[in-house]
This record gives structure tokens, sequence and C-alpha cells, in this order.
């Protein structure tokens, strides 16, 4: 297969909340590509709608969660849509919560590298696949079984760790939400419409505690710092700054969660000073 190209920076969103309208701007601002979240389905409809729309842009899920999609059924997708655009889609899979999946007795990591073997099987490649990773051991398997990592609701101290961890090579991720507004409580007011609904999810809770976040960080509704990690606001120099950093810290690629009401506004005035160039 071609190998994707992401560029520095693309856009993350609930898969639904894309259109092709808002892919053609996209693509013209010069962001790399799109993250489709919220667990598509199997046959991943959304995604041959945004590449028809778009001539370069490239399309990748973050996730296709295991226990909801078969991997035979979406690696059929998979071909179908890289035999229609080579090189502009990246298969993102990975374990979701088993607190809201009813999964608790079926071990996550077993189900990934079981998951893996199938995709194997119906010929998938590694470049073709990305893992949702933020723990060592499931970077170690995205490094060793696909193309590289696609870390969630993690700053920049993660980042780092994970690259470290991944090696040099592979690609690496990382997912940053934004708000563009230099009032710091009406921002944090925004960003916990959203935050807090991760911090009731083990997995996100224990890394937040690996990086060092204290239990009162971490109880819901998020404690400020917490909040302003890991929803970067203020002027669009300051939040910009804050996707660089993660660049700086060993990123291949920034996917942006712009959580202002007008997303695609933010978008705008943040690509007129990020480095967007692929």
């Amino acid at each position: 297969m071609t190998k994707v190209d992401l560029g520095k920076f693309g856009v993350w969103r609930y898969y639904r909340n894309f259109t092709p309208q808002a892919a053609r701007e996209l693509e013209e601002l010069g962001f790399g590509a799109l993250w489709l979240g919220g667990s598509p389905p199997a046959d991943l409809p959304v995604v041959e709608s945004l590449l028809e729309a778009t001539e370069s842009l490239t399309i990748g899920t973050s996730i296709v969660n295991i226990w909801a999609v078969r991997a035979d059924a979406v690696a059929e997708s998979y071909h179908r849509i890289e035999q229609r655009f080579p090189g502009r889609f990246l298969l993102g899979i990975g374990v979701g919560h088993p607190e809201s999946d009813g999964t608790e007795a079926v071990k996550p990591y077993d189900a990934l590298v079981a998951y893996l073997d199938e995709l194997d099987a119906a010929g998938v490649p590694k470049e073709g696949r990305a893992l949702a990773a933020l723990g060592p051991r499931v970077l170690r398997l995205a490094r060793d079984r696909t193309a590289g990592a696609l870390p969630y609701l993690a700053p920049p101290e993660h980042t780092r760790i994970a690259r470290e961890t991944l090696g040099a090579d592979p690609l690496l991720v990382a997912e940053q939400k934004v708000v563009l507004d230099e009032d710091a409580e009406r921002a944090r007011a925004v960003a916990r419409k959203m935050v807090p609904m991760y911090l009731g999810l083990v997995n996100y809770v224990s890394n937040l505690r690996r990086l060092g976040f204290s239990e009162e960080d971490v109880a819901k509704p998020g404690s400020d710092h917490l909040i302003d990690v890991l929803a970067v606001h203020g002027k669009p120099a300051e939040v910009a700054a804050g996707l660089l950093a993660h660049l700086d810290a060993g990123a291949d690629h920034v996917a942006i969660q712009a959580l202002n009401e007008d997303y695609l506004d933010a978008l705008r005035t943040l690509a007129a000073i990020l480095p967007l160039g692929r």
C-alpha cells in the first residue's frame, strides 16, 4: 500500500459531525487529516463521502471499537476504501472502555492481539492501521503490530513518554482539545462540557495518574489545572503553542479537537498561524 501522508496537523471530531463541505474547507486551509471519533460502523460510510469530497486529505478512524465491529467486516471496508483511494485512509482501532462496553471479563490486551491477528489474516497491512494506546504495553503493541499509536486525552508529557516507548520510526498522533477564548473561566466551562465524561473511565484516569496528576485533579469535574492541560485555551498564539508542544515532544501529527461552538471558525484562526505544510 501507499504510506499515508498526514501532515503535521489534522482535525478530530465525532464522525457524524463531519460534512463533505467542511472537509473541503479544512483541506483548503491546509489540514492534512480528519480523525473520525465515536466508533463508526463496519461499513465506514462516512469515510468515502469525505474522501470523495477532497483531493489529498487523509481520513483516519479514531477509533473503531473492537468490541462493536468484527475484524473481518472492517477489513472488507478497509480494502474497498484503499482500492478507491490508495494511501488516504488509516484504520485506527482500540478497545474502547470496559465500563461502557460490558466487557470487563475479557482482557483488553488479549482482545487487541486477537483482533490484530484477524486483520493480518484478512490482509490489512501493518502500515494501514494504528492503535489507540496510552500505557507502555499497548504502546509497544502499536509499535510492533501497526503503523503507530493514537493516544487520546493526554498532554505533551505523555507524548514524550510515548515517543520514547515507540522509538523513532512509528507514527505518533497526539489528540489535543482546544478552546479559543481568552476568558479562562468561560473556556473551562466549555471544556467541562466534555472532559469530565472521560474522568469516569479507568484507562484515562490511570494514565493521568501515571503522569503525576493527583486524585483531586482527576475527580470530576476535573481541577482547573487538569482542564487547562487537557483543553488548552487562550489567545490563538497561546493555543498554537500548546499544539506545537506535542510536536516538540515527539509527535508526528496533532489531531486538534476544537471545542468552540463554531469549530470551523476556531480552526480557520489556527490555520493562519500554525505551520500546516505537509
